[in-house]
């Protein structure tokens, strides 16, 4: 009797073993990728587009570089720096294009270029890492109507 009660408690230990060992019973295939994942929620979606820079941050450099073109709160200064608050251009370019426009600037003769002066490079303050630019950026999205 005692031989035969050890070999049961040994046969299920071992099978649970074996059970454990296998998986219990998975075919190996992945689990489903979670809904949520496939398709963000809109929460989610609005995270991935807040800009990685800091507005305050952003609001400094802006009032040291680009507000004498741009004017105060980017609301722009007639015949030299549009209007930032309603711009198209911004709304529809993302912050890492924003960020390479800056660094570039705009020639007069670019025929985008609708107030006929130039924007210099870096708004004129080749200081400004791609860091302060990506700020700038920050910053810029908060002015948007």
């Amino acid at each position: 009797m005692r031989k035969s009660f050890y070999f049961t408690i040994g046969s299920l230990i071992m099978g649970l073993v074996l059970l454990a060992a296998c998986g219990g019973g998975d075919n190996g295939s992945q689990p489903a990728a979670p809904e949520a994942a496939i398709n963000p929620t809109p929460v989610e979606e609005a995270a991935a587009q807040v800009p990685a820079g800091d507005p305050a941050r952003g609001e400094e450099l802006f009032n040291q570089t680009c507000v004498a073109c741009h004017g105060p709160g980017g609301v722009g200064v007639q015949g030299l720096g549009k209007d930032m608050t309603t711009s198209e251009f911004i709304e529809s370019h993302s912050d890492q294009e924003l960020v390479e426009f800056i660094k570039v600037g705009r020639d007069p003769s670019d025929p985008l270029n609708t107030t006929g002066v130039a924007m210099p490079p870096k708004g004129g303050n080749p200081a400004l890492s791609d860091e302060d630019l990506q700020e700038i950026v920050a910053y810029m999205r908060t002015l948007q109507e």
